[in-house]
């Protein structure tokens, strides 16, 4: 019998007070949200799409900074980091660290 993920993100949601920071991938970018699951709204978001290094870490990292200084303007200090299954490992990291770096708490 497969567990659906859907069901198991629910069950962790239900109840968490702060915001979650979300990471997708793929070949050409990284992307990355803060969402309100209490209302189910996209706050801030931030993407490599508009960089001319779109799939490497160094436009990770410059995506991480671009989304904690557009938190900070939203006066968003504290997420927990959603990183959808992927590896905590080259781009995801450096997107972590990015946005660590410009003052955003997990």
């Amino acid at each position: 019998m497969a567990i659906n993920k859907y069901v198991r993100r629910r069950k962790i949601l239900k109840g968490q007070d702060r915001l979650r920071l979300v990471v997708s991938r793929s070949h050409n970018a990284i992307v990355a949200q803060i969402i309100d699951d209490s209302n189910g709204v996209t706050l801030v978001s931030a993407t490599s799409i508009k960089s001319k290094n779109g799939g490497n870490v160094e436009s990770a990292f410059s995506t991480g900074v671009d989304l904690g200084k557009k938190a900070k303007e939203s006066n968003i200090s504290s997420v927990w980091f959603d990183r959808n299954n992927y590896l905590y490992t080259g781009r995801v990291k450096a997107l972590a660290d990015g946005a660590r770096k410009s003052g955003l708490k997990f």
